[in-house]
């Protein structure tokens, strides 16, 4: 038996996630083998197709399987209910239906009941939003270990727990924890680039970053993307003149959900994603929400928000220099998701121009700002890209990080420094620019900055753009082509 506890899907095409349906699989062949009980926990940003992914696992899986969602505010007898009725609607339906279908008076008792079918062979269980069910039900937790430990785990039995709240399906790991110990964590993630690319066939390489920018690899974007087949740049004028597309309001869901109050925490995300430059310090978010009544206690605030957005929520990341102590000052933040910092771009900033019907101030917002923009959004994941081809490529031997560089005056900024354990091995500029390459120019001003970076004696120059142009004064040159290649390595 299998119990899977799992979060909202997205209908649609279905692209990618085959090595994590594979490693789901694997869990149930151990299970099998073993005859042995198994908890997994997959966790994973909601809208990003957590559900889909556990759905196509059991419908494949041939065995039987139930499948139910928890209830936002439910009390446990309602959350009892809805899983007692998922059981005629399996796919593949349990043996002993009639006595998993009646009444029981607590998880505990429900639970033990499995045990009865499951001594005929392995099963699925899915429980869909774990979150809310943990939510009506304080004790839950504790009545599962208790089952587990008791019986279920002599069983062939493999318990995956998903949720979207990241922060609590963390610390179900934790040692004070009923369930800690019992846990082997899967982390689903957004579509890759790679994934990208099979699901949008018609866009070319650099078209697949555009789209990975705009979607941020949200299944549902993507599948909305596919559908309608055109242009990154025409798919997103056409999202932003409907209010209700799914471009605006998936986010809105995903916010909602991390943040269902105001906050001051979502008054720093708005105004990190908000910030021109798109990787604001403290000081700028400060000034952006700073009241100036009780400037030390917004400053406190806005510290306590960091933490939590940045340790707990992971919706923003911290960027530091390459070369920076651990403690150094120079550090600035952004916003993790793409979609998400696209969104509070061009959605949240003009939602009430689209809503009154001038979807078209929005729009010319956008046509002018995106070339920009996009150069500016693009960095990180090329840094990631680049990253990942170092694995590869004998040109990044022995390369660990690529982060970018700046100095504290902010005069000077680099791009890209790939470093190695002692070493500055590349010094990059990258430049997203559709109709110009990059230029000689442009590498005598990365020779000339680079001078200032740490350890870049040696270092070799690379010039970084869509076409993957060689100008004079580059040593190296990587191209859209060679960044997604490296995520199908």
């Amino acid at each position: 038996m299998i119990l899977i506890m799992y979060d909202t899907s997205v209908g649609g095409y279905f692209f990618g996630r085959s090595d994590f349906i594979a490693r789901l699989h694997g869990h149930l062949d151990a299970v099998t083998r073993s005859g042995r009980g198994r908890i997994v926990s997959v966790r994973g940003r909601r809208q990003i197709g957590k559900s889909t992914v556990v759905e196509r696992f059991v419908e494949g899986s041939d065995v039987p399987y139930l499948f139910f969602t928890g209830l936002r505010d439910g009390s446990v007898p309602q959350q009892l209910r809805n899983a007692q009725a998922s059981v005629v609607e399996s796919k593949w339906p349990w043996a002993e239906t009639e006595l998993l279908a009646q009444t029981a008076s607590s998880w505990q008792e429900w639970w033990s009941r499995l045990a009865i079918p499951a001594r005929q062979g392995p099963g699925i269980v899915v429980m869909d939003e774990f979150p809310w069910l943990l939510g009506s039900d304080r004790t839950l937790e504790s009545e599962l270990q208790v089952v587990w430990d008791r019986l279920l785990e002599k069983l062939p039995i493999l318990m995956i727990v998903i949720g979207s709240d990241v922060s609590m399906m963390a610390r179900l790991e934790e040692h004070d924890r009923p369930l800690y110990g019992r846990l082997r964590t899967l982390v689903l993630d957004a579509l890759t680039p790679a994934d990208l690319a099979d699901a949008l066939p018609h866009l070319s390489a650099t078209e697949i970053f555009d789209a990975a920018l705009v979607t941020g690899g949200y299944p549902r974007l993507v599948t909305d993307m596919a559908r309608a087949g055109v242009p990154v740049d025409r798919y997103v004028v056409t999202e932003l003149a409907d209010p209700y597309s799914p471009l605006a309001t998936t986010a809105r869901f995903t916010l909602d959900a991390e943040f269902p109050e105001p906050t001051i925490a979502a008054r720093v995300l708005g105004a990190i994603g908000a910030d021109d430059t798109a990787h604001p310090g403290f000081n700028d978010v400060l000034s952006t929400i700073a009241d100036p009544q009780d400037r030390k206690k917004t400053e406190t605030g806005i510290t306590r928000a960091i933490d939590l957005l940045m340790n707990q929520k992971r919706l923003i990341e911290l960027e530091t220099p390459a070369w920076a102590p651990p403690r150094g000052k120079l550090r600035r933040y952004r916003i993790t998701d793409p979609y998400l910092r696209f969104w509070f771009r061009y959605l949240d900033r003009n939602h009430d121009r689209i809503a009154r019907g001038r979807s078209d101030l929005a729009i010319d917002a956008f046509t002018r700002d995106w070339p920009a923009w996009r150069g500016r959004s693009v960095e990180p994941l090329v840094r990631a890209s680049f990253l990942r081809l170092a694995t590869h490529d004998d040109r990044l031997a022995d390369v660990e990080t690529v982060l970018p560089w700046w100095t504290r005056d902010g005069q000077i900024e680099i791009d890209v420094v790939a470093a190695t354990a002692q070493r500055t091995a590349v010094v990059g500029s990258i430049k997203w620019r559709s109709t110009s390459p990059i230029t000689e120019r442009d590498m005598r001003a990365l020779r000339l900055a680079g001078a200032s970076v740490p350890r870049a004696q040696d270092a070799s120059y690379a010039a970084i753009s869509p076409h993957g142009d060689k100008p004079a004064g580059a040593d190296l040159a990587f191209g859209a082509d060679d960044l997604l290649g490296a995520w199908r390595l």
